[in-house]
């Protein structure tokens, strides 16, 4: 990492700053490590998105739902949003009060929105079954409506959640279904809301998807609130200087929009996002340690514990994290390099954490590497499979100190719950 992307993702020189041989050493590899300073930046970046009084901005934590990391995030005046009843304990658990709490559910079950109902958390339905099922077990309800706008956007085709090809939202065609049902149950329709997709670069989608969606308000006279969703991407590939996301274009956008909306509404309603990734993905790396190097038939591997079970972005979205190297917590140089593929310890021929990567020439067994902007969908897609051992995750602190806000796994983890 030269010095000017190590100030773009973490606004200083994060090497020269945190001794990763040290935290190896310390906490064992692989090792996700997080960047407080990073991650209360990108929150005020978030809370800030909107002038707009009633703005409010909530933290979506399937992104990354450590504990720890949750408490600053409330701590900076960010809600969140739930994607099943585990994430409402964790949330209540982290401090958030159950009305900073947006339960946004899909296909779920009768009792799944009983739990949110009984804990005082505002669920959103998707479809017209789904809230008839939420009528039945809370007649009289307050709720919220997500509708597809019709408009999708998203870095694979797996993370794209409106347009035409997805499972997601209300098509506005049954617009007149939903208020019937929501008679049927005396429910009170408070909000709507969307999610376009995850990861795009151009706001233009998003804004096309906000128009749609407040078009759609338009139906609804008692609404308390607008969700317009979240998605915002981040650049994976900084050193290949990818733009970012131009945040306040998109905001100065919205703003005109969202004045001339509210004329026509006739009042003033709140209006949210719900960003995961942007928040949580620059503030972590993820450590890992150079096991073996081949080369079969021509082509050269460079073996690492940072299988598909540790960081599975990769493998499921054909993801792209820039990848550096280290040695003794100094860099390696990349004037010479050479092409090799960086692969995982899972017995599976697709655990490529990178493929045909200029990388440098030099490397040896015992380096350490470290996977990038991987903060988000990292530790919390990962999982035991070949039994491996989940690893630990450290905060880096603002004043530079190291803090374990999980533990790694033990053998005996493997054993619980039989």
């Amino acid at each position: 990492m030269n010095n000017n992307y190590s100030n773009e993702m973490f606004d200083y020189d994060f090497y020269n700053s945190v001794d990763v041989q040290k935290l190896i050493e310390k906490y064992g590899s692989p090792l996700y490590i997080y960047d407080e300073r990073t991650l209360r930046n990108r929150c005020r970046e978030m809370k800030n998105f909107l002038k707009y009084p009633w703005f409010v901005a909530n933290y979506s934590i399937k992104a990354n739902s450590n504990l720890e990391l949750l408490k600053i995030v409330r701590d900076e005046g960010l809600n969140a949003d739930a994607m099943s009843p585990g994430e409402i304990y964790v949330l209540l658990k982290a401090g958030f009060k159950p009305s900073q709490i947006f339960y946004v559910g899909n296909n779920v079950s009768a009792d799944e929105m009983k739990f949110a109902v009984d804990n005082g958390v505002l669920v959103s339905v998707d479809s017209l079954s789904q809230l008839e099922t939420f009528g039945k077990i809370n007649k009289g309800g307050r709720v919220s409506l997500r509708f597809n706008p019709g408009v999708g956007a998203g870095h694979h085709e797996k993370v794209v959640t409106a347009g035409n090809k997805t499972k997601f939202g209300i098509d506005s065609s049954y617009i007149e279904e939903v208020k019937q049902i929501a008679a049927k149950y005396s429910l009170k329709i408070v909000g709507v809301n969307q999610h376009i997709g995850s990861l795009f670069l151009d706001g233009k989608p998003y804004i096309e998807g906000v128009k749609s969606l407040l078009a759609i308000a338009e139906k609804f006279p008692d609404l308390e609130f607008v969700d317009m969703g979240g998605g915002f991407g981040i650049p994976y590939r900084k050193q290949s200087q990818e733009k970012r996301l131009d945040i306040s274009s998109v905001s100065h956008e919205l703003e005109s929009i969202l004045i001339e909306w509210m004329k026509d509404y006739g009042r003033e309603v709140q209006i949210k996002i719900e960003p995961g990734r942007y928040i949580a993905a620059e503030c972590g790396v993820l450590l890992g340690t150079v096991h073996s190097i081949k080369t079969n038939y021509g082509k050269r591997y460079v073996g690492t514990d940072i299988g598909f079970n540790v960081l599975m972005r990769p493998v499921m979205y054909d993801s792209y994290h820039e990848i550096e190297f280290l040695r003794n917590g100094k860099l390696l140089d990349k004037g010479k390099n050479s092409t090799a593929t960086i692969v995982g310890n899972i017995c599976e021929t697709g655990d490529i954490l990178a493929k045909d990567r200029e990388i440098p020439d030099d490397i040896i067994e015992g380096d350490i590497m470290a996977v990038l902007d991987s903060g988000a969908y990292g530790y919390s897609m990962c999982s035991n499979y070949n039994l491996r051992l989940r690893p630990a995750e450290v905060l880096i602190c603002q004043d530079g100190s190291d803090r374990l806000i999980r533990r790694r796994d033990t053998l005996d983890d493997l054993l619980a719950g039989y």
